[in-house]
């Protein structure tokens, strides 16, 4: 079945450009100019993946995404010209699921969208465990015991990366490519972000720490010794 595609951009030449594109690529393609424009569409019509820029007229892309994603759970892709950290990691919380900077190489988009289009595909559900850690891969919903801990898209797919492979020290390098598929570049933070998110959400009730850092070499998830 051919992927329905959004894009919500309000630069007239990469939105003929994308759309050009992504038409080629056999995509069926929607196009909007502006964020109220853009939502509306998103609201009335059941799409595979959106292509959002941040920067719009009317309602801007951060809000967009923020009600797009209380509305379902449908792959979004910001295409922005904000490229400090901080705009990436405020679009990943507001639950975009991958963030790339213009100028952009068009391979590059379409291989992100393919990746984006695989991983929505519907896999059988699994709750899986460590101490007293357990995921539930249907409802994303991670818990301590009885007590259920709330998870945004990115921190979700980090507990998800390390409760598949426990006590195996990750690399930031093999993390960078399974959470975010790419690198922000060598001396970004974000991963030590993430961890320290989910370390204050892990250990909001005092409970003993899970995910610990191996100085020089990554991250791991194991019981304290």
């Amino acid at each position: 079945m051919t992927a329905r595609i959004l894009i919500i951009e309000d630069d007239e030449a990469i939105l003929k450009f994308l759309r050009r594109g992504l038409a080629y690529e056999g995509y069926q393609v929607d196009t909007a100019a502006e964020g109220q424009s853009g939502l509306s569409l998103a609201l009335d019509n059941q799409y595979d993946l959106i292509v959002l820029d941040l920067m719009l007229p009317g309602i801007d892309g951060l809000e967009v995404c923020r009600r797009l994603r209380a509305g379902g759970p449908v792959p979004i892709l910001i295409l922005t010209a904000k490229d400090q950290v901080t705009d990436r990691i405020q679009g990943l919380d507001l639950g975009a699921d991958d963030y790339m900077t213009k100028p952009f190489n068009l391979d590059e988009l379409l291989a992100r969208i393919r990746a984006l289009l695989r991983r929505a595909q519907p896999s059988r559900p699994q709750v899986l465990r460590f101490a007293d850690l357990s995921l539930d891969t249907g409802t994303r919903q991670a818990s301590r015991v009885d007590r259920v801990i709330s998870l945004t898209a990115k921190e979700y797919e980090l507990i998800e990366l390390f409760l598949r492979h426990p006590r195996q020290v990750l690399t930031r390098e093999v993390i960078f490519d399974r959470v975010w598929g790419y690198d922000f570049g060598g001396e970004s933070n974000i991963i030590e972000v993430y961890i320290r998110y989910l370390r204050q959400k892990l250990e909001a009730d005092n409970e003993p720490r899970l995910l610990h850092t191996v100085r020089g070499m990554g991250y791991v998830l194991r019981e304290e010794t």
